[in-house]
């Protein structure tokens, strides 16, 4: 690991922690010509889960697009925002044990399953954007879903 404050190569490990439940590692590292101290931080590099769009084109499943759309959802309800978080977790890793590539479609609704575990209306707000709700029909046939889910 090169030193950020005078490049050279040789630098020492004097101290290794394990963070987010073992996901990555913390190093504190010294610059053996310069003596400056730094931290580094290393996690396991993932291949991306793909997203197939309704239009064809794919993209890497963007964890952070997702969390927005399900905290615009639940604005305003009393769901602990670190639900949101396990959420979003849950579809990424349900995502890439699949294997490859996933819809938008299958995303939608594997957020949808678990809102619909947390928040009743956090899931109807939800299914009006993702779904595109048009008219009053569309939501009762929603507010149906979730009645039959929710018992």
């Amino acid at each position: 690991m090169r030193c950020p404050l005078c490049a050279n190569d040789d630098t020492k490990v004097v101290d290794s922690r394990s963070i987010d439940d073992g996901a990555g590692i913390r190093r504190r590292r010294v610059c053996n010509a310069c003596q400056h101290r730094f931290t580094t931080f290393e996690r396991a590099d993932s291949t991306p889960v793909q997203v197939v769009k309704r239009s064809g084109r794919r993209e890497s499943f963007d964890r952070s697009k997702v969390l927005r759309g399900i905290v615009s959802a639940a604005k305003g309800r009393p769901v602990d925002p670190e639900l949101f978080e396990s959420i979003v977790d849950g579809v990424g890793e349900e995502a890439r044990a699949l294997g490859g590539p996933v819809s938008s479609e299958w995303v939608g609704l594997a957020v949808l399953d678990r809102l619909r575990q947390v928040d009743a209306v956090a899931c109807l707000r939800f299914a009006s954007v993702y779904k595109d709700f048009t008219d009053i029909g569309d939501f009762e046939r929603e507010v149906s879903l979730i009645k039959l889910h929710g018992d």
